[in-house]
């Protein structure tokens, strides 16, 4: 077992009006527009149409006629202060041409992996394969290896103002440009990829403010004021310092105030305070008009209402919020493991009997999460080791603020129904656990290419005996299937989450009791297309299973296959409606788009080998472009 420590302080009420941070005091004016008209603010009255602007049917990109010239791109960076990046493939360093670099290459190849080289770099995004995969480092090396910018965003604004990001925002909407919004690159499907893109990196805004005395509307009680940039590894040592508890996201380098909290965020403490959404009181945000506005419980209520939980890069740059904080959470956390097969070391056990565990213990999720538990932090990892008959289970159950013996008395009859079918699982005695800020000690992640898809799963699935079995068949048949299942159990219930309320979260977390993903680990890389749709038929195919014995339930939109079927309904649900009347009000003009967010719909990437990734223009889903027969990628 293990002990997890978040702390906070207790609450003093009164009343008081704290003032944004600097850096957000720092804001465009008409004397800085000047006669530069590129950068100049709109307005949604303007906007021609309920879909945008009839300029043209695709944004610009380079090679087309009104993509900006040198010339402008210079007097934009002079504009944002020199705040402007080319966007280079970090493995351009590995193959021949103007970026050459052996000891870089060399660099990126043997350690930057133990460095927050990635986590820090401009361009780059964990999940490689949206991008189009254009350039990696393993291929540099390799004779007639290829590097092209694919959708790595052709220019970067390093983003430590609301100046900048307005002169960005602004720019891109008045040139037609695509325009992408990066945090920390932990980015799965594509939103913060984008063939001829702009991008603005709002990586380095960290600013914190601890507010031991904050009141809005029916909330009275400390608060804390947090840049969109900071990481949950960040967010943690501001704990320790103001001896409070915040929620942030379970991954130590995921930026715990960006996409977290826009499509709902769930972590270790989704069923004592509920998800990340559900902890914004207001939200400091750059519209697409350019302009820079509070969203709160009291103005521009329906923006508030979307920017929690209704999908992040589709309503604007978000550059703080203020959150709640709680009191004092002790978590202990209690670890089991079996297996069948060739690596079972935990006792005689067969296939037969590792499944009846299965059972067993997503039973008894109902019983963690109805105390304000969870079972995640070393996650619950079902997979397939070696055929059909060799299989592996690890999970961590946690309750807040409960003693080490209350602990071992509750976990202790899941234990003994798993011994009596002959597995040979212990009640282990906790031990303190290593600070989870440590856990990271300032380095990050690294890219990958895998795939997944994932399931709200409803608890309704795990109450109706017949309704249990099928459901654990079909995750059985999945994971037999050659993928690996990862649960997370969680009751996240607008009561549990509380003031204010009234946010877009997918009404299928409510009514939750286990996010799941599936994860296809096989290489994606170097693929052709249509290996890489049969790759993906395949995973859809147990997805399907899923979605059949849970019809109506939905899918994480943080975690998702971006191929998802009626991705409108799985990820927002009843509230999709209600958010692409905001999405247009906000947003006439379309400047923001990412796959499978609220109103994407209206416009496709065209790419020209049928591949499902953003390495292509970006154009109106009624374009002439489309019509001709490119291929669709929403």
């Amino acid at each position: 077992m293990r002990i997890l420590v978040v702390q906070t302080l207790f609450v003093l009420f009164t009343s008081l009006v704290y003032a944004n941070f600097a850096f957000e005091a720092e804001q465009l004016t008409e004397d800085d527009i000047g006669d530069f008209s590129a950068i100049a603010f709109s307005n949604i009255s303007a906007a021609a149409s309920p879909n945008g602007d009839d300029r043209s049917d695709c944004r610009e990109y380079p090679g087309t006629p009104n993509w900006p010239l040198d010339e402008e791109w210079s007097r934009l960076n002079r504009s944002l202060g020199g705040a402007l990046i080319k966007g280079v493939p970090p493995a351009a360093v590995c193959y021949d041409g103007p970026y050459k670099d052996d000891a870089a290459c060399t660099y990126l190849m043997w350690n930057a992996t133990f460095t927050r080289f990635y986590i820090n770099d401009p361009v780059t995004v964990f999940s490689e394969w949206p991008e189009g995969d254009t350039c990696h480092t393993m291929f540099g090396q390799q004779a007639g290896g290829n590097c092209t910018q694919g959708a790595f965003p052709v220019y970067v604004v390093n983003a430590t103002t609301v100046r900048q990001i307005q002169i960005a925002v602004n720019f891109a909407r008045n040139r037609n440009l695509r325009l992408v919004i990066k945090n920390t690159g932990h980015d799965f499907v594509g939103r913060s990829s984008g063939f001829g893109s702009l991008s603005i990196w709002t990586h380095w805004l960290k600013d914190f403010e601890f507010l031991p005395r904050y009141r809005i509307g029916a909330y009275n009680g400390r608060a804390a004021r947090v840049g969109a940039g900071i990481e949950s590894w960040e967010m943690f040592e501001y704990m320790s310092r103001y001896n409070m508890t915040a929620l942030v996201a379970g991954g130590y380098t995921v930026g715990a105030y960006g996409g977290w909290i826009a499509g709902g965020g769930h972590s270790a403490l989704a069923s004592k305070y509920g998800l990340g959404a559900d902890q914004a009181l207001s939200i400091q945000v750059v519209t697409a008009d350019g302009r820079f506005v509070t969203a709160d419980p009291h103005q521009n209520t329906d923006l508030f209402y979307a920017l929690r939980g209704g999908g992040g890069s589709t309503y604007g740059v978000v550059t703080s919020f203020i959150i709640k904080v709680h009191p004092p959470t002790t978590v202990l956390a209690s670890s089991i493991a079996f297996f069948a097969g060739g690596f079972n070391i935990s006792g005689p056990s067969d296939t037969k009997n590792f499944w009846k565990g299965f059972d067993l213990y997503h039973e008894f999720g109902k019983k963690i999460v109805d105390n304000g538990g969870t079972a995640w932090v070393l996650d619950s990892y079902v997979s397939r080791l070696f055929g059909n008959s060799s299989f592996s289970f690890t999970a961590d159950i946690e309750l807040p603020n409960v003693s080490e013996e209350y602990l071992f008395e509750f976990v202790q009859p899941l234990v003994n129904d798993l011994n009596a079918i002959g597995l040979n699982v212990t009640n282990q005695v906790p031990h303190p656990a290593t600070n989870w800020a440590s856990l990271t000690g300032g380095t990050g992640d690294i890219p990958g290419s895998s795939r997944f898809g994932s399931r709200l799963w409803p608890r309704a699935n795990f109450e109706d005996p017949d309704l249990f079995k099928a459901t654990q068949l079909a995750i059985r048949e999945s994971i037999e299937a050659g993928y690996t299942f990862h649960g997370i159990h969680m009751k996240p219930t607008e009561e549990v989450a509380g003031y204010p309320g009234n946010n877009a979260v997918n009404p299928a977390f409510r009514k939750a009791i286990i996010h799941a993903d599936l994860y296809d680990y096989s290489m994606l890389r170097g693929l052709s297309p249509a290996d890489f749709k049969a790759t993906h038929a395949q995973l859809a195919s147990a997805m399907d299973k899923w979605r059949a014995v849970s019809p109506g339930a939905g899918a994480y939109f943080n975690e998702c296959d971006v191929q998802e079927p009626n991705w409108q309904q799985a990820f927002f649900g009843s509230n999709y409606g209600r958010l692409l009347r905001i999405k247009r009000r906000y947003d006439p003009w379309g400047v923001f788009y990412a796959p499978t967010t609220v109103g994407s719909e209206d416009w496709v990437v065209l790419t020209e080998d049928e591949m499902p990734t953003q390495n292509g223009p970006l154009c109106r889903a009624n374009s002439a472009e489309v019509r001709r027969g490119f291929r669709k990628v929403r």
